[in-house]
């Protein structure tokens, strides 16, 4: 009986030191615990062109829902409606705590150095501008190779008319960079596909009416163009439009633009999208590359060119993606200029 004893008050009392335990976790201050992850805040501020240009800010948002899909971001967008609208729209996403401002555009290069400089535990990225020594160490910038997605639907168009000395046109929005290395691209494209090919450029000095862009394409047309290059983004549109009213081919730009009729050749892409993306995913996994520029070519899967028109023989579209695999290997030099 007393050995039998002793054993109930050892184990009563491990009973109470085991509940002892239980209730301390339970009741351990809240400092104590792991605190749950917070979910990254990732905010973007589109151009003036606004979501619904069917190309450039709208590619910006789809690498937004990707993420917010794919890795449970948080998500805002500002849509900016003049160029005053930048630095209110960076500085209202940074005052707000968001993690990531991503910047959709060139135009916005001066803004986002401004607000970044100001906001220096934020982070910024600019789409279509690179950075530079002596801009704020929290911006990382992104380029575009367009001039390769420009040769590559400018060699196409001059190999589907080939030896018959034609026009062909470029609608540029404003001359800033990105729209002409597109540019300088299809002229350079065109031109070694088809040597006896005119060209014509011109500016509508807009992204966003649509009439600006389709009046200046029927000018074109009117001169003989037989294929017109938007690169313009929402105004581009309507160049499109004149093309399909003109009966003339059409190409598109930044995103692949088939689905807008018949008269679209192909398109030139820039996966903005897959820009989007990738920074965010860079902030978070902790690999943020804040004072550099990266670089999307063909060669990573950046820039390429879009579906192309039932009616373009099979053996013209191989020769294109011959030329690809070309650029891609750096056997080919493009302008990035306009001349």
């Amino acid at each position: 009986m007393k050995g039998r004893t002793g054993l109930t008050a050892v184990a009563l009392a491990c009973a109470a030191l085991l509940a002892a335990v239980i209730a301390a976790a339970a009741t351990a201050s809240p400092a104590k615990q792991a605190a749950p992850h917070a979910a990254l805040k990732v905010g973007l501020v589109t151009d003036i062109g606004g979501l619904n240009d069917h190309g450039f800010n709208h590619l910006a948002y789809v690498g937004l829902q990707r993420a917010a899909k794919q890795l449970g971001v948080q998500t805002r967008v500002l849509e900016s409606h003049s160029n005053a609208d930048y630095v209110p729209n960076m500085s209202t996403l940074a005052q707000q705590g968001y993690d990531l401002v991503i910047c959709v555009g060139f135009l916005m290069d001066d803004a986002v150095k401004t607000v970044a400089a100001q906001f220096p535990n934020t982070k910024f990225m600019i789409i279509d501008n690179g950075w530079a020594s002596g801009d704020p160490s929290n911006l990382e910038g992104t380029l575009f190779h367009e001039q390769e997605a420009g040769y590559l639907v400018g060699y196409l168009s001059g190999l589907l008319y080939k030896n018959k000395a034609v026009t062909f046109s470029t609608v540029g929005g404003q001359k800033i960079p990105p729209v002409d290395r597109y540019i300088a691209g299809f002229r350079a494209g065109a031109k070694a596909a088809d040597p006896k090919v005119t060209l014509l450029n011109g500016y509508s000095q807009d992204f966003v009416a649509q009439d600006k862009c389709k009046n200046l394409a029927l000018q074109q047309i009117g001169q003989g163009s037989k294929v017109v290059f938007q690169v313009a983004g929402g105004c581009g549109l309507g160049a499109l439009d004149a093309a399909k009213q003109k009966h003339v081919w059409g190409i598109g730009v930044d995103a692949d633009q088939a689905y807008l009729g018949p008269q679209v050749l192909t398109s030139a892409l820039k996966r903005v999208d897959n820009d989007v993306f990738t920074t965010i995913k860079q902030v978070n996994a902790g690999e943020f590359k804040g004072g550099s520029t990266y670089q999307f070519t063909v060669k990573n899967g950046g820039i390429d060119f879009g579906k192309v028109s039932k009616k373009v023989p099979a053996s013209i579209v191989k020769k294109v993606k011959a030329i690809k695999a070309k650029i891609a290997a750096g056997k080919i030099k493009i302008p990035t200029t306009v001349k």
